[in-house]
């Protein structure tokens, strides 16, 4: 018995993994009673040969139930529980939604309201089209799919979540796959329940290498900001090779002779909305904010400088990521560079012309979202690289909230073996071609004994290279425009993603669940200073000042109250002046908030020559 309860443990713990549904456990329970009955009238003492047909057979079995009850693919519900409590009904420009309730009725959520036509036959690879009316009232609790990009499975993105976020539940309510499909082109929309008119507005991209991502993760959802009187949209957009694809023939049949930026357009179609409806959901309309991290944060950059987007939104909230460099180090290319990626799609799918690649199936296409999903200067949306738009003067943004984390690229080199025999080779690979000279220059900046040192130091220059450096780029481009710019250094470490890339997302966006053991009651602290800085920031322009001209922090977990700090004056946050120098967030004892030298400081001179950078 000892091999079936192996095998039922090893299956149970895949069939969890997998999200199967409820009755496969109850199906391997019955399968595994079967077995021992059998074994005990029919099996012991009938031959070894039985024995060995017995097993095999169980072993069948189990393995049958695993693939009988796999999850179904469902759409991710907007609210908690069983049944959805419906919120009031809003109603927009293209016909009226109606939202759940979430919070204790303290907020209203809309999800999977259409913003563009299903980007899909005929409108793949075209610049998005606005949605069409519908005339029944829209049941917006449920998001929408998320767009197609590569799928490792509900296995690998649970192993993800444990051996990465160091966080799993389980859950009876997650036993499916959430959908996903190349119609995508939905927002959401979070707001304070009740009337309300003029409440600042966060519109959200959301990250994932251009590749991947969904606008409803719990990390960055709109629930605590909205509770909080902010209302936040995020939305969904072209992602891979769908929203990034650049094709000679697509440019000439595009009225815009455009190509290569459909996800860009989709989120300018999407700001478009926010500024056209979200007066009806109590938002103001002349007071946006546009957020983004990691490639959302990038998309943010772009749009900064993108002349489609004038006039869409007010700020911006970039975090871990910029295209502001001379060359930005990932999620962007020069046309020329698009145009010949674009052409290896033909090859790789034998299709013959844009309508027979139209015709290629989703599925087929999106493996190839590696290759092709970079933002490029496309003429239309992007007439030139933002930094030299910055440059001239040319923005869109008129304050700049952003930062980035202390192990920024930890989850991105997390099983490399670097050396001190190898790191200079190592270094090379990740330079811009040509430049394998300045390695050297860079590693001669560090004093390396052992392996471990010399991993940090590796891990230390990524983090520079690919994401403090643009910031950096950023913060003088601004300075030299005279405008005002708060940069971040976040180095708080937990029981989770610490000061990984993305560990920021929780703190800021005032999600860290009350229950988690993960957080402690530092980290929900720190978590409510960021997030009155952000609330703030989307009211005023100024992180330390809010609407009503407090400089409180907003007790967002009720634990200051338990501390007996419900008046915690909220630490003030300074602009940038040194560009040298980002104020960090960090629990300890040095206090939460303290301006400190740049800590990646030292590379950003080579940095400057390796890439050109010129005020």
């Amino acid at each position: 018995m000892l091999y079936v309860i192996i095998v039922s443990v090893i299956l149970a713990a895949l069939m969890e993994l997998n999200k199967n549904i409820l009755p496969g456990f109850i199906l391997l329970v019955i399968v595994d009673i079967a077995f021992g009955i059998l074994r005990r009238r029919v099996i012991v003492g009938n031959g070894r040969l039985i024995l060995l047909t017995g097993y095999a057979a169980f072993t069948f079995c189990a393995i049958l139930v695993f693939f009988m009850t796999r999850p179904p693919v469902k759409l991710v519900p907007a609210y908690n529980g069983s049944k959805p409590e419906y919120s009031s009904v809003v109603e927009t420009d293209k016909g009226k939604v109606q939202g759940v309730y979430a919070r204790n009725g303290k907020v209203e959520i809309f999800a999977g309201i259409p913003y563009a036509k299903p980007p899909v036959g005929k409108l793949r690879w075209k610049e998005p089209v606005e949605a069409d009316p519908w005339k029944d009232v829209l049941k917006a609790d449920h998001f929408a799919p998320m767009s197609m990009q590569p799928s490792n499975g509900n296995i690998y993105n649970s192993l993800a979540q444990i051996i990465g976020y160091h966080d799993y539940t389980v859950s009876l309510e997650d036993n499916y796959t959430p959908a996903m499909s190349e119609d995508s082109l939905y927002l959401n929309v979070w707001k304070p329940a009740g009337e309300g008119t003029k409440r600042p507005v966060i519109v959200y991209i959301h990250g994932g290498s251009l590749q991947t991502g969904q606008p409803w993760y719990d990390d960055y959802a709109g629930t605590t900001l909205a509770e909080n009187g902010v209302v936040v949209v995020n939305m969904a957009y072209r992602l891979g090779v769908f929203g990034f694809h650049a094709d000679e023939a697509l440019k000439e049949e595009s009225v815009n002779k455009t190509t290569g930026n459909y996800g860009l357009l989709d989120q300018i179609m999407a700001l478009e909305w926010v500024k056209k409806n979200i007066a009806a959901f109590g938002g103001d309309p002349c007071n946006i904010t546009l957020a983004g991290e990691s490639a959302g944060s990038a998309c943010v950059s772009a749009l900064c400088t993108s002349p489609l987007a004038k006039d869409l939104f007010k700020r911006v909230i970039m975090e871990s990521s910029t295209v502001s460099a001379p060359a930005p180090a990932h999620s962007f290319r020069l046309f020329d560079e698009a145009i010949e990626t674009g052409k290896e799609l033909y090859e790789k799918t034998g299709a013959k012309n844009i309508e027979e690649l139209r015709r290629v199936s989703a599925e087929k296409i999106v493996s190839f979202a590696a290759e092709d999903h970079h933002i490029t200067i496309d003429g239309y949306v992007l007439p030139e690289t933002p930094y030299e738009a910055y440059k001239k003067g040319n923005h869109n943004e008129k304050a700049i909230l952003m930062g980035y984390n202390k192990k920024e690229s930890a989850p991105f080199a997390l099983f490399l073996k670097i050396k001190k025999g190898n790191i200079r080779d190592k270094l090379v690979g990740v330079l811009p071609d040509g430049k394998e000279e300045y390695a050297d220059k860079i590693l001669a900046l560090f004093d390396i004994n052992t392996d471990e040192e010399v991993e940090k130091v590796y891990k230390d220059i990524l983090s520079a290279l690919w994401f403090s450096y643009g910031h950096h780029c950023l913060a003088r481009q601004a300075k030299k425009a005279h405008e005002t710019c708060y940069e971040y250094f976040f180095a708080e470490e937990n029981g989770r993603l610490g000061s990984w890339h993305s560990g920021e997302e929780v703190y800021c966006y005032g999600n860290i669940p009350k229950a988690s053991g993960l957080y402690d009651r530092n980290d929900r602290k720190l978590s409510a200073i960021m997030f009155t800085y952000w609330k703030n920031f989307a009211e005023t322009g100024d992180p330390n000042r809010s609407v009503s001209g407090e400089n409180t922090v907003v007790d967002i977990y009720g634990s200051l109250k338990q501390s007996g700090e419900e008046n915690l004056e909220l630490p003030v946050w300074a602009p940038v002046t040194d560009v040298k120098r980002v104020t960090r967030f960090e629990t300890g004892s040095t206090g939460f908030v303290r301006e400190i030298q740049d800590p990646f400081s030292k590379l950003y001179t080579i940095f400057d020559e390796m890439y050109g950078f010129g005020e």
